[in-house]
């Protein structure tokens, strides 16, 4: 991959994450947690948000390597749940779920340029990428793997006894982020190609190509 195409790709995965992580922090400031605000966690200034490894360098990695899966993520945006003054039962799951909504929405306006027809093949192809990498974040962050999203999600809407299992799973899973990550790069190693076939296919009917 060209070099350019490269840097443009690990801009739009940072950006893309990081209105990720404000989502989250604006979830929970909305639910009555400040925690995000007042580590000054709200602001679309990437500084406070980049991580060297999931913003910069494995984007690149992947970039360069003509993967056809593109990932990465910033800083966690910290929150406390025990704060949530509404909808408690449901706030970790609305917080979790506020960050994959978020790429879904900007994939959304994307897809909504492409189909005004109004652009060059050349800027239809990149706003198309665009498209691409929120939908790969949406979907991915919604694995039910901890520490993604979806394993929040999933544990709110288990059954009371399931959700109690789940739950220690996923505190044994964040509490050892090196097992973590361990079951998701397994993931995608075995189901990697079958989720960017689907990606792409969200993100095909999203452009309306």
């Amino acid at each position: 991959m060209d070099p350019i195409d490269a840097v443009f790709i690990i801009a739009v995965i940072m950006f893309s994450a990081v209105i990720h992580e404000v989502a989250h922090g604006v979830a929970a400031d909305k639910l009555g947690d400040p925690t995000a605000r007042l580590m000054g966690r709200l602001t679309l200034n990437p500084i406070p948000h980049l991580d060297i490894i999931g913003s910069i360098f494995l984007p690149l990695v992947l970039a360069l390597s003509g993967s056809p899966f593109l990932f990465g993520w910033a800083k966690p945006v910290p929150y406390n749940p025990y704060n949530f003054v509404r909808a408690p039962r449901w706030g970790e799951a609305i917080v979790a779920g506020a960050g994959p909504a978020s790429n879904f929405l900007i994939a959304l306006v994307a897809a909504s340029l492409v189909r005004t027809g109004w652009f060059s093949p050349e800027i239809t192809s990149i706003v198309f990428l665009i498209i691409v990498i929120n939908v790969m974040l949406g979907i991915f962050n919604l694995v039910p793997i901890p520490p993604l999203d979806g394993s929040k999600v999933l544990s709110a809407l288990l059954p009371a006894g399931l959700a109690d299992s789940y739950g220690r799973l996923r505190t044994t899973l964040e509490f050892n982020p090196f097992l973590g990550l361990g079951l998701v790069i397994l993931f995608i190693i075995f189901l990697g190609g079958d989720l960017a076939r689907l990606i792409y296919t969200v993100a095909g009917a999203f452009a309306g190509i």
